[in-house]
């Protein structure tokens, strides 16, 4: 299975799924499943939204073991 780490940073920060969806642009139903690995390749600018929203970059967030 895809992992990623958008709900540990999440968590981290404090946000729920809404808040980093609206700031990064994208709706709470996508950003679920991209974090929850069940949906695959995200666009570069989708993972650079939500990395900056983080407060990370995007390899820390979806390249790294």
């Amino acid at each position: 299975m895809y992992k990623n780490k958008i709900r540990e940073y999440r968590k981290q920060k404090g946000m729920n799924l809404e808040e980093v969806a609206k700031k990064a642009g994208i709706s709470t139903g996508y950003l679920c499943h991209l974090e929850k690995g069940t949906r695959l390749n995200p666009s570069i600018q989708i993972m650079e939204n939500i990395a900056k929203v983080l407060g990370k970059n995007v390899a820390d967030i979806f390249f790294s073991s």
